[in-house]
């Protein structure tokens, strides 16, 4: 995962998906094409999960939302099997306590 993504990342690990999402707004402001779906899913994926369990009626939008920009990208991307990541993010909407993982 390239550096500027890793504190998102880290933050996204430990279950702070709210904070994952602000620390990649900058990354997501600066990019364009694949990069730029690529962090928006991210993003997208870490909404869904903060909106489960803080708000819970957004959570399965967000997920959706996130699977289109996942769709035009490759199944692995900065070293993030993105097909992988969105389904395990979908069964943790379904499964309280559980986590998906990004590569750090």
């Amino acid at each position: 995962m390239r550096e500027d993504l890793r504190e998102g990342a880290r933050l996204f690990n430990d279950g702070l998906w709210w904070e994952a999402h602000e620390a990649w707004e900058g990354p997501w402001a600066r990019e364009t094409g694949a990069w730029r779906s690529y962090v928006q899913a991210l993003i997208l994926l870490a909404a869904a999960l903060h909106k489960r369990w803080a708000h819970g009626s957004l959570a399965g939008r967000n997920l959706v939302k996130a699977r289109r920009y996942l769709a035009d990208l490759p199944d692995e991307f900065d070293g993030v099997d993105l097909r992988t990541l969105a389904a395990e993010v979908e069964r943790a909407l379904e499964e309280e306590g559980r986590r998906p993982q990004l590569p750090v």
